[in-house]
């Protein structure tokens, strides 16, 4: 599973610029799917093949058998689905790295030439942690949508390829084959375990990206609040802006005025 650790090491850098949610969908990427894939599920399938039989000694049969049954290993479709998967978020994080490097530059000039006048830097601090708004927000959340739509094809996917169940009797009618042929799969109620497992950890992620637009969407819109509101309490309130419009001379015609009357 090398291409995984190479892959996880990646996603790594993504927990700083995500949500708490985001933090989350990561960690059950991390630990739920990929290290029991690699430490258990492909000890469970490394003998599917070599340990199926069948009642015929017919040479190629049981290949044939095999192929008809699963058009690609549970292990394989599970590594494509998580790289899949993980496409969007890397997408993600190639933007944030071009952002944090594109206003550590702005920074620098900021610094060498502090007379003139220069955009601020938007999404990063110094320290690079990013605030995810704006570009950043529409890019993030159009990855978790993404992310959505990839995990739901592979559900459906692996319904139709195969199921949710293994079955221990495979039937096989195809040449060279001489007759209609049963197959008998090994171990198929520990493997009947491990894919509904991966197909929890499957829906487990698609609830949490959900979970995630609506977090976002609320955090937007509160924000938006915060900033509409104390504009409303100044244009209700003038005093509040720290400039009184009532200058002591308005004051002093407003008490005569009262006098008068």
């Amino acid at each position: 599973m090398a291409q995984l650790s190479f892959l996880s090491s990646l996603l790594d850098k993504v927990q700083s610029h995500s949500t708490v949610v985001g933090k989350v969908w990561l960690t059950v990427l991390f630990i739920f799917r990929m290290m029991i894939l690699g430490a258990g599920a492909e000890k469970v399938w490394g003998d599917e093949q070599s340990s199926m039989v069948c009642n015929t000694k017919q040479v190629g049969c049981k290949n044939v058998c095999y192929d008809q049954a699963f058009p690609i290993s549970h292990i394989r479709f599970w590594v494509l689905q998580i790289i899949f998967v993980s496409s969007p978020t890397l997408i993600y994080l190639g933007h944030v790295l071009h952002v944090i490097h594109k206003e550590n530059k702005m920074r620098e000039h900021m610094r060498d030439h502090s007379g003139e006048d220069s955009k601020c830097p938007k999404y990063s601090d110094d320290k690079g942690h990013i605030k995810i708004k704006g570009d950043l927000l529409g890019n993030y959340l159009t990855s978790i949508f993404f992310r959505i739509v990839l995990e739901m094809a592979f559900i459906v996917g692996q319904y139709y390829l195969y199921g949710f169940i293994m079955d221990p009797l495979v039937v096989c009618q195809r040449d060279p084959c001489p007759f209609t042929v049963e197959c008998y799969m090994s171990r198929p109620t520990e493997k009947t375990i491990f894919i509904l497992f991966m197909l929890t950890m499957s829906c487990v992620s698609v609830f949490l990206n959900l979970v995630e637009i609506i977090y976002l969407l609320y955090s937007r819109s509160s924000r938006r609040k915060h900033k509409t509101l104390p504009a409303a309490a100044l244009a209700m309130h003038p005093r509040l802006n720290g400039n009184s419009l009532m200058t002591n001379e308005k004051l002093s015609l407003h008490v005569a005025g009262h006098s008068t009357a």
